[in-house]
């Protein structure tokens, strides 16, 4: 029953027992209080705050929902947005399939459409969108099917990402 941006609704779960008869009863009669909520609140917005102190080493930081993070680990995030600064492309390494014999030939032509989709590949501007990309699996075909879902919501989670550079001199080089 949780929506995915629970930080802004779901206030049934959040207050208590008090607040909602007197906030929301009024307004949406006693149906909005499920007879079996004995203890609310269940869920909090109350954020979890972590202290880091910044070095010269730390060129970003990223802030993402869990749709991003179901999808990728964070040393390949961290990889992805390392080459997206400096201008390479991620690949992705070639698997062999495992449930079939597959002959050099099958393997080569694999290989060459690959090499010819990454060169007509558009090179993303934004590295939140080069993330999302990746997410959603490199594919234009794919990414497209993922996008234009009716009910994208059982397909996969939603995505947000914002990400904060230290790095001065890509800043830079960005706006130039």
């Amino acid at each position: 029953m949780l929506l995915p941006f629970r930080a802004f609704g779901d206030v049934r779960f959040k207050w208590t027992s008090k607040e909602l008869r007197e906030y929301t009863v009024p307004v949406y009669g006693h149906g909005i209080i499920p007879s079996h909520y004995y203890t609310p609140p269940y869920v909090t917005a109350k954020p979890e705050i972590h202290y880091r102190k910044l070095n010269y080493k730390d060129k970003f930081l990223i802030l993402a929902t869990d749709g991003l993070w179901d999808l990728l680990s964070p040393e390949r995030v961290i990889q992805l947005i390392g080459n997206h600064m400096h201008g390479q492309q991620s690949f992705d390494p070639y698997q062999l399939p495992s449930d079939k014999d597959i002959k050099l030939r099958e393997v080569f032509e694999d290989l060459t459409k690959r090499r010819v989709s990454i060169s007509h590949q558009p090179v993303d501007h934004n590295s939140a969108t080069h993330l999302i990309r990746y997410a959603l699996g490199n594919d234009h075909i794919q990414l497209s099917n993922y996008l234009r879902a009716e009910s994208s919501r059982s397909i996969r989670d939603d995505i947000t990402i914002t990400i904060v550079y230290f790095n001065t001199d890509f800043i830079i080089d960005q706006f130039k």
